[in-house]
């Protein structure tokens, strides 16, 4: 999963290295601090729950500066969308609406428990709850949910969502969508039976030991087929959940109230303790965390932290009102195998070696504001992480280069004198800018020459993502950075690293790594039901891919997130990338 952020062009590392300088003067030993600011503590609801309270009412205030890329359920991938849509929808099975690692384990939403499996892993059934109803009053049925899930198929109408579904369902695409459906009801794909009004059973060709974790995506929503009005869906979602849509104008405002026929009885993970949900968009991050710090919001929906300028005051000011989580992401740097000399595995180590991972973390914005220099490529809330794996010796010497290994690499891959490559980076990422010079200035001191080019990066598919093209600019070095779309290495490193994701177009395993053996460990691991055995695979699959040495991982990331002194029930959660738990949120009116 990749993350969206607007901001200003450009971001000067000086800048980057005084911001990092203030986080280390205003403290940074991680635990509670309210002596600055009025909110319950610096870090009060990082993993635990600030502001603990059942009470009901008042209106919670959303800011952000990116829209949705689609609030349609089977179509959001935007992390922020995932979270927010627990107003609206429902799925079978989703998260536990709990703390930090909490929130991963997987708890029943319509359905009565976690799913009976049998047939080895290849057959699931769920029986639904009573008394489930849209916002019309009309029941929530086994068919919606069979329905809402075969909208994943119709790819030609509602493209740009997460297709795990549909490659576990019917990885043959035997089934052509609902749109295109011959069958009376709209409900031809026979992997999905529903013999009554509340049992759906799924039957897997193969098993896949994350087949629930896929469930409790939003795409795993329900959906009326008399209510689906297509690729217009998201502009107004029909509600299986606690809130309803009033208004919604794109990139600008949404509102949401109360769905007067939600029964608290029948969901035993939502409080639903606002009257109302508002959202406003706004295009200036700065003027965004303004207004956050001066309490005319209460919460940043990208949830990306707060830029430059906000960090400075808030630091000083308002330590209380502040959590700085791990998002789940890993920035980094890839090197595709098919540009010279980047297919010669001792000059990737060279520039392994040779990078100053302390530089590279201050340019993401310091130990808090950037996070902890990264070791591996295993996020530390992935099942099977192991953030001591430190193959490359990233942590060693406080993150400082090793120049002489880097020269030894140097001369076992022919360029003992350097070389030239380029490094490709989003023009609308600062950020990462600012990464892409500390690692150009790094690498000048063992003689590899670096230009950086810059690209549209709202073209990112059709230019990293294109190897042909990246092969045709010598893009030897691409900056970017990845999050788990569920915690497992299935839904974190499949995607980067597994063979059948090498494409012509949309790529995201840039390094076009091909290995059969980690290809058949994300089979071995995909087959096992017991998911600390899985873990086990996801810790050695990782290792096969730190052995191949095209991957330069900067930093496990971390955020400074604001909270406001209205919340209640404040807590960062795991399961949405260190975001706060959107659903449970309540306000002191």
């Amino acid at each position: 999963m990749t993350t969206h952020r607007t901001s200003k062009r450009r971001l000067a590392v000086g800048s980057a290295v005084v911001v990092a300088a203030l986080l280390t003067t205003a403290g940074c030993g991680g635990g509670d601090d309210k002596k600055k600011g009025d909110g319950p503590g610096f870090n009060a609801a990082q993993n635990k729950i600030a502001n603990p309270s059942d009470k009901k009412g008042g209106t919670l205030k959303f800011i952000g500066t990116q829209d949705a890329d689609s609030w349609d359920p089977q179509r959001g991938y935007y992390g922020f969308v995932w979270d927010y849509a627990r107003f609206y929808t429902r799925q079978l099975i989703t998260h536990k609406s709990a703390p930090g690692e909490q929130s991963q384990e997987l708890v029943p939403d319509m359905a009565t428990s976690r799913a009976k499996i049998s047939d080895g892993g290849k057959r699931y059934e769920f029986t639904l709850r009573p008394d489930l109803t849209w916002q019309d009053g009309k029941p929530i049925t086994s068919k919606d949910v069979k329905y809402g899930i075969e909208r994943i198929w119709a790819q030609d109408v509602l493209s740009g969502g997460p297709i795990y579904l549909k490659e576990v369902l019917d990885p043959k695409g035997e089934y052509k969508g609902p749109y295109k459906d011959k069958d009376p009801n709209k409900l031809g794909l026979k992997a999905i039976e529903t013999p009554n009004d509340t049992t759906i059973i799924f039957k897997l060709p193969k098993p896949n030991g994350d087949f629930e974790q896929m469930l409790a995506m939003p795409a795993a929503s329900p959906a009326r087929a008399d209510k689906d009005t297509g690729s217009r869906y998201g502009q107004k979602p029909f509600s299986s959940g606690p809130y309803q849509w009033v208004s919604y104008t794109a990139n600008k405002s949404m509102e949401l109230t109360r769905n007067p026929n939600w029964k608290q009885s029948s969901d035993p993970v939502r409080k639903a303790l606002p009257d109302k949900v508002t959202l406003t968009l706004i295009r200036n991050s700065d003027e965004m965390d303004k207004r956050l710090i001066k309490g005319d919001y209460d919460v940043d929906l990208n949830a990306t932290g707060i830029g430059q300028a906000g960090r400075v005051e808030a630091l000083r000011k308002h330590r209380g009102n502040l959590d700085n989580p791990l998002t789940g992401f890993i920035r980094y740097a890839v090197f595709p195998q098919d540009v010279e000399p980047f297919n010669n595995i001792e000059c990737r180590k060279a520039v392994i070696y040779g990078a100053d991972k302390k530089s590279l973390q201050t340019a993401r914005g310091g130990p808090q504001a950037g996070g902890d220099i990264a070791t591996n490529m295993l996020p530390p809330i992935v099942k099977g992480s192991d953030p001591k794996y430190d193959p490359f010796g990233a942590v060693a010497n406080g993150g400082a280069p090793d120049v002489a290994k880097a020269k030894d690499a140097l001369k076992k891959c022919g360029k003992p004198d350097g070389f030239k490559t380029t490094i490709a980076v989003r023009n609308n990422k600062p950020v990462e800018v600012a990464t892409a010079e500390s690692l150009q200035a790094s690498l000048k001191k063992i003689n590899i020459q670096v230009e950086i080019e810059q690209y549209d990066g709202s073209q990112t598919s059709g230019i990293i993502g294109n190897p042909e093209y990246v092969k045709k600019h010598n893009f030897g070095i691409i900056i970017m950075g990845w999050g788990p779309d569920f915690p497992t290495g299935q839904g974190f490193s499949q995607p980067l690293v597994h063979s059948k994701y090498i494409l012509d177009n949309g790529n995201n395993n840039y390094s076009m790594l091909n290995d059969p053996k980690i290809d058949q460990l994300f089979e071995k691991a995909q087959a096992e039901l017991d998911e600390n055995k899985a873990a086990s695979i996801y810790t050695e699959m990782n290792k096969l891919v730190s052995e191949h040495a095209v991957y330069l991982p900067f930093v496990f990331e971390k955020n400074i997130i604001w909270r406001s002194s209205r919340l209640t029930n404040v807590y960062t959660s795991d399961a949405y990338n260190g975001r706060y738990d959107y659903q449970a949120l309540g306000v002191v009116k």
